[in-house]
């Protein structure tokens, strides 16, 4: 059985805080528990400052005339906010589930068990006494 992914304009009414139909709520959860959580996190946390960083980034080259500058300053911009929301990833990604109708600290408790497997298979593979 395949994920139903949402189209183009649920993803992005999703990744701007809304919450999709429960058609959706397979999808939702892998986005919140694959490999590349973190990842989609951060370019979720960019794509809302997207358009102020496109602002920002025009006025102050329009007004200084010195893009090198207003480049520096909407990067170091882009690595304050990046620092934000890896802070409360763990936290927003269980709260996106939790409004999504899982149970709250669903998302951490699905990694772990995954990290657990994957630890497991590990040790099987090249810890085993043929080593």
């Amino acid at each position: 059985m395949a994920i139903e992914r949402p189209g183009p304009v649920r993803w992005l009414y999703y990744q701007y805080g809304g919450t999709l139909p429960p058609t959706y709520r397979d999808w939702v959860l892998r986005d919140a528990t694959c490999s590349t959580w973190v990842l989609r996190v951060c370019l979720r946390g960019l794509l809302h400052v997207l358009p102020l960083i496109a602002l920002l980034f025009g006025v102050l080259w329009w007004a200084g005339g010195s893009w090198p500058i207003a480049l520096g300053s909407v990067l170091l911009g882009v690595l304050v906010v990046l620092r934000i929301v890896l802070t409360s990833s763990v936290e927003s990604v269980d709260a996106r589930l939790a409004r999504h109708g899982f149970p709250p600290g669903h998302a951490s408790a699905v990694r772990s068990q995954l990290d657990a497997d994957a630890a497991a298979r590990y040790r099987a593979t090249w810890r085993g006494e043929h080593f």
